[in-house]
């Protein structure tokens, strides 16, 4: 890092990677936009079409230290292109599949890019800025997931309801070749490549207790999001009583949300690390825990919605910075298997709500076993934080210790 890096203005190469975020994000939540028309149309089970979110987040949780560790020599945008060749591929099967068990493998190729983009990504994204500036340019980058459910997730929706749920796929892939050009365009080819240790160090710098706690607290604090998110079209019809036209309008004020939440998560972190991770898991516990009062009322409703998108996306860099910063010489796979253990805590969440609508606790009872999780990755962060600080302080006389 030079002094005119850090004096610089943002560099274009990293809204290049946010608009990569963006095309990868929009494929990511759109089919919760258009849940029951796959159902419809493929004759499942909502819950079982749920399952199409599991089987995407736990193929970028299996995919992204796998792709990290084969592509770790490759210069890093050779690898940031490759990967949205796959990501516009895989989208291209899955508005051509023609049942749902296609359709679940061409999620699951699709998603195999998602993970290893995001850890690359933000490797790339840290390196464009000063060092105060880290967390700030990781939620800069991630600033395209959440722009994707404001627009993309939206439109996508809409898309669904007016000429089928596989128009939404087509203009996913269009998303795709859009933003595999601009990435090829944009980033610089210094990107970096090759400078971490080997597969085997790398791996054993994954296997440090603070990483190990910091990939812990990002599954469980982020499975709770999607315990209730993946079924916010249903719960928001069957529950608080909107109209199948008003989820898509909702919809735009959960993105606006994740854009503040977001960009206030990466000025907190930027201020201090560890009570930016207690303060935004804390507010997304609660945010939770309320949730399931306020779908009595259409405006409380609303309102959640939106505070669910700040809460859930201000824990972002807090907890990506958390794992980036105890895995020197191994950032990219460490970034990339955080962002594995984002996904992984999406499928479980995912997986936890449909269990709890289908055993019997409805709709209703989805945010309560929602707060509860993400309660549980808030305990592991106050346990991280307390072994690290109790790990830098000297040891106490004999006499203190008695």
């Amino acid at each position: 890092m030079t002094a005119s890096t850090a004096s610089r203005p943002v560099p274009w190469a990293l809204y290049a990677l946010t608009i990569g975020a963006f095309g990868i994000g929009t494929t990511e939540f759109v089919i919760m936009g258009v849940l029951e028309q796959v159902a419809a149309d493929l004759d499942v089970s909502i819950g079982r079409a749920g399952l199409l979110i599991s089987g995407y987040a736990l193929g970028v949780f299996l995919g992204a230290p796998l792709l990290t560790i084969a592509s770790g020599r490759w210069p890093r945008k050779t690898v940031l292109v490759a990967l949205m060749v796959i990501f516009t591929l895989g989208n291209l099967a899955c508005a051509l599949a023609p049942d749902y068990a296609m359709l679940m493998v061409a999620r699951v190729v699709t998603s195999l890019a998602h993970g290893t983009f995001f850890g690359v990504g933000s490797v790339v994204a840290t390196g464009l800025v000063a060092p105060d500036k880290r967390a700030s340019a990781i939620s800069i980058m991630f600033t395209g997931l959440t722009v994707a459910t404001l627009l993309g997730v939206p439109a996508g929706a809409w898309l669904g309801h007016e000429y089928g749920w596989r128009a939404t796929f087509w203009a996913v892939t269009g998303v795709g070749i859009l933003a595999t050009l601009v990435i090829a365009v944009m980033v610089p080819r210094d990107s970096g490549a090759g400078e971490e240790a080997g597969w085997r160090e790398s791996l054993a710098v994954i296997g440090r207790p603070t990483v190990l706690l910091g990939l812990l607290m990002t599954v469980l604090g982020f499975a709770g999001v999607f315990t209730v998110f993946t079924y916010i079209q249903p719960i928001l019809t069957g529950l608080a009583g909107f109209s199948q036209d008003s989820v898509s309008l909702i919809l735009l004020v959960f993105g606006v949300g994740m854009i503040i939440g977001n960009l206030l998560g990466g000025r907190l972190a930027d201020r201090g690390l560890a009570p930016a991770l207690l303060i935004t898991l804390a507010a997304l516990a609660v945010v939770l825990g309320l949730f399931s009062f306020a779908l009595g009322h259409r405006w409380a409703a609303v309102a959640f919605v939106g505070l669910l998108g700040v809460a859930s996306f201000a824990t972002v860099a807090p907890l990506q910075l958390w794992v980036l910063n105890r895995a020197q010489g191994a950032a990219s796979l460490a970034s990339s298997f955080n962002i594995g253990a984002f996904n992984l805590g999406n499928a479980l969440g995912a997986g936890l709500g449909g269990v709890v609508i289908e055993r019997g606790g409805g709709f209703g009872a989805v945010p309560g076993a929602a707060a509860l999780v993400t309660l549980s990755g808030l305990a592991v962060a106050v346990w991280a934080i307390r072994r690290e600080r109790g790990a830098v302080m000297p040891p106490s006389a004999p006499c203190e210790q008695a």
